[in-house]
């Protein structure tokens, strides 16, 4: 089996291209044969009120392409000026290799990749806001 193979627990539910789908009760797989389907688990999904952080914006504006509510050409811009600003504050060699994958990703148009490497940062991000605040 090729393409993207999708494990869903019962009543998961995820958006392709701008549909939701809803697993029935069992877990299941799901095989996304479409090269370049723009796919998002609503479980993962991060909403308006809580893209309060830059990583999480930049998760945020990353999502709206996948769910169809902006488009590629829009957001561009948008995700390289953010991820550029970001690798001027995260200096680390993991936060680095992160940003730079989630760069190269939304250069390919590849916006899933780029969500998943930013999400990745999200607990460190977390990490320097609390120690701020401490």
């Amino acid at each position: 089996m090729s393409g993207l193979v999708l494990k869903l627990g019962p009543h998961e539910r995820v958006l392709i291209n701008g549909a939701v789908i809803e697993n029935g009760d069992r877990r299941s797989k799901l095989a996304v044969m479409t090269p370049g389907a723009n796919i998002l688990r609503l479980r993962d999904a991060i909403h308006p009120e809580t893209a309060n952080t830059p990583v999480r914006r930049l998760c945020y504006i990353a999502q709206l392409v996948l769910s169809g509510d902006a488009g590629a050409a829009d957001t561009r811009h948008q995700l390289l000026r953010g991820i550029e600003q970001l690798s001027q504050a995260l200096t680390d060699p993991d936060s680095r290799r992160l940003l730079a994958g989630a760069s190269a990703s939304v250069l390919e148009g590849q916006y899933y990749q780029a969500l998943k490497a930013l999400r990745l940062l999200l607990p460190r991000e977390d990490r320097l806001f609390s120690a701020g605040r401490g």
